[in-house]
């Protein structure tokens, strides 16, 4: 072990075994594990550094084994059976193992969580990555404590179904269900199902952050002030599926003139797309030609087809020009700073427009506005 044996003594090897006192052995252990930590081994100076790996996670004294737990936690040279030899030991060795190392197989963790206790289980939960394995066995397993912690870790990989395992579990645990909520990213069904569980903010944040089926949009869209309602714009340019999301507010009489308005002018124009279709009867790419036509009676055709009032086409057609007369760039909040322009340029043309529908434009122009700000703010302090 020729690169080890230059960073330590025989006499260190001969203290780590025959060591007349626990804190002889432990420093020498500690010596030992900081040089195999540190060093570029042979594929047989691994295997010696292996065997003394070994001759520590048995010695009797736990400073000894807490040196080896907490030096190599991370280190890929720990042998798994050292691993799940120092996963059984007591906690003050057990979790920096369970936390950090490498050397378990996904299967090793599953077991520890459904037989370990929840002291390992959340240090299990709290690793930088977990596969979907460990997940599944926390999510039918794991106590509150490590369901929470689970689910905040995003480079957690949880399968939509434990996912809806750990609500069903923990569906009184405020903790683990926000943990959910502010996951990155949510299946459908798992933010429709949190929806009547969590409390008022984090619906909030749900409802902000992640599309949601359309029975459930409506539903909030026209439920009374005591509950959460939803902005159906939002919605419609959140939706995976715009076409059955146009489906459904068109048989729920939800596929107003003021809504089109209103998703146009914040730059929706595929949802914009698909109403018009839906309304007028007439197939999407068809719908698409007569709405993108530069000619002048492209639009006009397919709007007076759809039964859009005649009174609004001046405000249809400012803002299906604006909307031709922009472009992404490609830069950073690319769609924020797209919707401020859509918008300015929409509301400083002559309007026809209902009142409400301006005042909530407004509205929205300046909660773009205060964002792009706040933002700004955040990138200058950075």
């Amino acid at each position: 072990m020729a690169t080890t044996r230059s960073a330590l003594t025989d006499d260190d090897i001969r203290t780590l075994v025959k060591g007349a006192t626990a804190d002889e052995r432990a420093a020498a252990a500690l010596k030992l594990c900081r040089a195999i930590d540190a060093g570029e081994l042979s594929a047989g100076d691994r295997a010696t550094a292996a065997e003394i790996l070994r001759i520590m996670a048995a010695d009797a004294a736990e400073l000894v084994r807490r040196a080896l737990a907490v030096t190599l936690k991370a280190s890929p040279l720990v042998p798994r059976d050292v691993a799940l030899a120092l996963a059984r030991d007591v906690e003050t060795i057990a979790l920096p193992i369970l936390n950090f190392s490498p050397s378990f197989l996904d299967e090793d963790l599953a077991q520890i969580v459904r037989l370990g206790g929840a002291v390992r289980q959340l240090a299990i939960a709290r690793r930088p990555a977990l596969s979907r394995t460990v997940t599944e066995a926390i999510a039918e397993h794991g106590g509150d404590r490590a369901g929470a912690a689970a689910c905040a870790n995003d480079n957690a990989d949880f399968a939509e179904e434990a996912l809806q395992r750990v609500i069903a579990r923990f569906d009184s645990s405020e903790s683990v269900l926000a943990a959910v909520a502010y996951r990155s990213v949510l299946p459908l069904s798992v933010a429709e199902k949190l929806i009547t569980l969590v409390s008022d903010q984090v619906r909030d944040h749900l409802i902000a952050h992640h599309a949601l089926a359309p029975e459930t949009a409506l539903t909030l869209a026209m439920g009374s002030a005591e509950r959460a309602t939803v902005d159906l714009v939002e919605q419609a340019g959140r939706a995976a599926d715009v076409r059955g999301f146009v489906a459904h507010l068109s048989h729920e009489g939800r596929l107003s003139p003021s809504l089109l308005l209103r998703a146009l002018a914040q730059g929706h124009m595929t949802f914009f797309e698909w109403s018009v279709a839906e309304l007028a009867g007439v197939p999407h790419h068809r719908t698409w030609l007569m709405i993108h036509d530069a000619g002048p009676l492209g639009l006009r055709a397919i709007y007076e087809r759809a039964g859009l009032p005649a009174r609004l086409f001046p405000a249809f057609r400012a803002a299906v020009d604006t909307f031709h007369s922009m472009e992404f760039d490609g830069g950073a909040r690319d769609l924020e700073r797209f919707q401020e322009r859509m918008l300015q340029r929409f509301l400083t043309q002559p309007q026809t427009a209902a009142r409400d529908d301006v005042d909530y434009l407004i509205d929205k122009m300046d909660q773009v506005s205060r964002q792009a700000r706040a933002d700004a703010g955040i990138a200058q302090s950075a």
